[in-house]
């Protein structure tokens, strides 16, 4: 057991001892190595520290040069510089030398002027006074001169001017009433055949169809069949479309018609087409009557809306009001005096904007205004103003210019006409509804108003005849030649004008002409 454990012990302390030399020579082997390691970095420490220092010298020598060269680089440039400088400098001197030099010159050349215009004024002077002794010498001998006239004409001077300036003063007047009634007679004569010519020239540069409005709609229908369905149970249809449109529908006798009347034409369209409607439909009830005249009223709106705006681009008309261009739509539903309101209103805008570049006018303008002229007679609610004055509020409240506000309310004489745009508006409008066929009257009216003519220049004394021609626009009334003079003639024509235009109506205007003539017959047998 001993000498196991001997064997155990030794071969314990044999490893012992190994491992002890073994850590020996290890750590010889490393202190070696790491000597020479550290030997040769420092070695190497010195060669890059040497190296960088040699480096570092060149990099200072070659910064150094470069800074030298540089230096050279600014230098030449500044005496560069300095040397333009001073030419600069050099130039503006001699310039001013001579500058200087002309002054002078210019300064000995006005001293100089300045004492010959000294001489002058001396030299003047003196003629001057001797000028003045003259002068007094003739105004005395005018004085003894003046007082001999005035004895020998026993006149003063203040009088004979006085007769003199009267004399040719009562010679000009003469003169001047003699040219001023030529300078008339030819302007009359050569206005009313110019506007002639205007006028013939713009009725025949344009033309518009003329449209006659009813008062009553007539709506055909297939068979009289349908007539009970439009009435419907005990009227209950008719009563809804007739509430529902404010057109009065008429059922009778007459055969496969029926009558829709209203002076509103807006009111028998929207009528006329929801009857229309409803019979193609076949569905006629009120509901159903209520649901299409909506549709309709909301269609003829678009319809109105269309019109106006192809109106005025076809006229060439722009910038206008949404609500004016919604107005003029409304024309093409409106009538007067049978007149279709939307042509007759085309009609005057194309004649004022002919007749403007004929007159050297600004023809759009005139054609705007021409245009706008009747606006007042379609509006939504009923004014208590003329249509003209109502228009002319209406163009002034959409911001249309002064001259068309003016034209549109001066076109019947109840405003005050402020520009040359005005009276073109009231002859175009006169010429469209005075142009044959263009409107209808009533045969009654129209007698009345002729005889009314008639019997009111036959209320003057001396009046031997009168006769109204052209359709009432013109009145001819024959004086007696011993009863009436010339210029009882010219008074008459006056005060029945005056007397026409206040207490009658018509359209347009009326030429009065008052005729006295002398005839002396006899007979040869």
């Amino acid at each position: 057991m001993n000498t196991p454990l001997a064997i155990i012990i030794g071969i314990v302390v044999g490893i012992g001892v190994g491992i002890g030399l073994a850590f020996s020579i290890l750590k010889k082997t490393i202190t070696r190595n790491t000597s020479e390691a550290l030997k040769n970095a420092q070695d190497e420490a010195k060669a890059i520290k040497k190296k960088a220092e040699e480096d570092g010298e060149l990099l200072k020598k070659e910064k150094i040069l470069q800074a030298k060269e540089k230096f050279l680089q600014l230098k030449g440039e500044h005496e560069k510089m300095v040397s333009e400088k001073n030419q600069q400098i050099a130039a503006g001197e001699n310039r001013i030398k001579q500058k200087e030099a002309t002054l002078n010159q210019k300064m000995e050349e006005l001293n100089r002027k300045t004492a010959d215009n000294t001489a002058l004024k001396e030299k003047l002077e003196r003629q001057i006074e001797a000028n003045n002794l003259k002068q007094a010498e003739l105004d005395k001998q005018t004085s003894i001169q003046k007082a001999k006239l005035e004895s020998i004409a026993e006149l003063s001077a203040e009088q004979a001017k006085e007769q003199l300036i009267q004399l040719m003063e009562d010679e000009a007047r003469a003169e001047a009433m003699v040219t001023i009634k030529e300078i008339v007679d030819e302007a009359q004569n050569t206005a009313a055949l110019e506007a002639k010519k205007l006028v013939i020239k713009s009725i025949q540069r344009t033309g518009v169809e003329t449209a006659l409005e009813n008062a009553v709609s007539v709506f055909t229908i297939e068979n009289d069949d349908i007539k009970g369905r439009i009435i419907g149970r005990e009227g209950r249809n008719i009563r809804a479309l007739e509430n529902l449109t404010g057109v009065d529908v008429i059922i009778d006798d007459s055969p496969d018609t029926i009558l829709l009347s209203s002076f509103d034409p807006v009111r028998r369209e929207i009528a006329r087409r929801s009857l229309e409607k409803l019979v193609s439909d076949g569905r006629i009830h009120p509901a159903r009557i209520e649901e299409v005249v909506a549709k309709t009223k909301k269609q003829i709106e678009q319809e109105i809306n269309e019109t106006g705006k192809r109106t005025c681009i076809d006229l060439g008309i722009h910038n206008i009001s949404h609500e004016l261009m919604r107005m003029v739509g409304k024309m093409r539903y409106r009538s007067s005096y049978g007149q279709n309101l939307l042509q007759h209103s085309k009609e005057v805008a194309n004649l004022c904007a002919t007749m403007a570049a004929e007159l050297g006018l600004n023809p759009k303008l005139a054609k705007r205004a021409g245009l706008l002229h009747d606006i007042g007679k379609v509006p939504d609610t009923e004014p208590e103003l003329p249509h003209a004055l109502f228009g002319a509020q209406l163009a002034e409240q959409y911001k249309e210019k002064p001259e068309i506000v003016n034209a549109i309310g001066a076109h019947h004489d109840e405003m005050e006409m402020t520009n040359l745009i005005s009276p073109l508006v009231q002859v175009c409008d006169a010429i469209s509804g005075a142009r044959p066929g263009a409107r209808r009257e009533v045969v009654e009216a129209y007698m009345k108003r002729l005889n009314d003519l008639e019997t009111l220049a036959l209320s003057y004394p001396g009046v031997v005849k009168t006769f109204a021609i052209q359709a009432g626009r013109e009145l001819r009334v024959i004086v007696g030649a011993e009863k009436v003079t010339d210029e009882q003639a010219d008074k008459i024509s006056f005060d029945l004008s005056k007397k026409i235009q206040n207490e009658m109506t018509y359209p347009g205007q009326i030429k009065i002409t008052v005729i006295r003539e002398t005839r002396s017959v006899n007979y040869a047998r």
